[in-house]
Order: structure tokens, then C-alpha cells, then sequence
């Protein structure tokens, strides 16, 4: 699994879990809600900017953030994109 997708997939599942539209997301990050979309779609990669602005948004630090992208990565299934 790429680490974009990854990211993607954590960042879905987190806004999720606090009730959010990607629109509301996108409110509280500062960010449009079509590149919370692309990013969700593992289309693009985040900057670091991005990343931190992100994680505030869902109460977490960016290293939390970042922890739970690695643990998507090495979880099993995740190399044959499962």
C-alpha cells in the first residue's frame, strides 16, 4: 500500500469516527473540502502543513497522526492492498 493511500484511509476512518462531512473537516482544518476528497482517495500526498492542520482538526498531534498512518502500512493485507 502506498503511504498516500494509507493516509487516506486513516484520515476517512478518523473523520468518521468524530461525526464529521468532509466540509466540516475541511472548516476546521482550513482546507477545501475537494482536497480533503483527494487526499481521502490517496490521490495526493499531504505536506507537513497539511498534515499538522489536519490533525488539529481531529484533536490529535500530528506525530498521533502519523503513528496511526504507520500502523495502517504494517497492518496485515496492507502490502497486497487489502
Amino acid at each position: 500500500m502506498e503511504p498516500a493511500v494509507a493516509f487516506g484511509l486513516v484520515i476517512r476512518g478518523l473523520r468518521q469516527k468524530a461525526g464529521l462531512s468532509q466540509e466540516q473537516l475541511g472548516f476546521e482544518a482550513e482546507l477545501r473540502r475537494t482536497y480533503v476528497s483527494i487526499l481521502e482517495l490517496g490521490q495526493q500526498q499531504p505536506s507537513l502543513t497539511t498534515i499538522i492542520k489536519l490533525a488539529r482538526a481531529l484533536k490529535l498531534t500530528a506525530s498521533e497522526l502519523l503513528r496511526l498512518v504507520e500502523e495502517e502500512l504494517v497492518a496485515p493485507g496492507a502490502a497486497k492492498g487489502e
